[in-house]
């Protein structure tokens, strides 16, 4: 199957075969097997609809039953930038969480739809996933970080970091100041300011642990371009 194909597919058999082999190379699987712990492949399997109040862009998500079902949802991404969202965080991270199965396999479906509100075709099917959901959580993992290009095209960097708190707005906020960011300068943060989310500004989040001054780096930025399904491989 040609390449286009495979973002574009909606079709169940092939995207289970794509999850698992992820799941294979990146040793989950083994890691599943040894510490008994189950994974779900959230693209397919028992899909039910949830109402989005106030949204910007779904006001009916389709989402893995799990997702409905659980009491508190952690997000734990790397820390990298982005060529369609700027930064990818604990907010990005949610696109992962459009089940191929209706938005098809790089949610390319989604950034479509996405696309005719604003350029980055990220921050309203974030925004709306994230009322969809019961995050609680993010840790942000910047032991070693992305600049550039992101992120596939990015280099890394060592930032021997981790950021976490309970307010996904306030943690990503806080990691992209790490990485040079301002709030104003990533779509996400600009929409979710639009929608009343808080915190509004870095002086309203409390901090603790080592002084952001000290941690702070000034990231390569991404080079950054509206989405575009021509090149929606390299953009997802």
């Amino acid at each position: 199957m040609r390449g286009d194909q495979t973002f574009r597919t909606s079709n169940k058999e092939l995207l289970n075969g794509l999850q698992q082999r992820v799941f294979d190379d990146l040793g989950y699987t083994e890691f599943s097997q040894a510490q008994k712990v189950p994974l779900i492949n959230l693209h397919s399997g028992d899909l039910v609809d949830v109402n989005v109040p106030g949204a910007l862009l779904f006001g009916k998500l389709t989402l893995h039953r799990s997702l409905v079902e659980t009491d508190l949802l952690c997000s734990v991404p790397m820390m990298k930038t982005h060529v369609l969202a700027g930064v990818t965080l604990g907010l990005k991270n949610l696109i992962g969480l459009y089940p191929g199965a209706v938005y098809q396999a790089l949610r390319g479906n989604m950034h479509d739809l996405a696309a005719k509100l604003e350029p980055s075709a990220t921050a309203a099917p974030i925004l709306d996933m994230l009322r969809a959901n019961k995050l609680g959580l993010v840790v942000i993992d910047a032991s070693s970080a992305m600049e550039g290009n992101g992120p596939s095209s990015g280099t890394l960097v060592p930032m021997e970091t981790i950021v976490a708190g309970t307010n996904p707005l306030a943690t990503d906020m806080v990691a992209g100041s790490l990485m040079g960011f301002e709030p104003t300068e990533i779509s996400t943060f600009i929409w979710a300011h639009k929608i009343g989310l808080r915190p509004r500004r870095l002086n309203e989040i409390e901090t603790r642990g080592e002084p952001l001054d000290r941690l702070r780096r000034a990231f390569v930025r991404p080079v950054l371009v509206p989405w575009n399904p021509a090149d929606a491989p390299l953009l997802s």
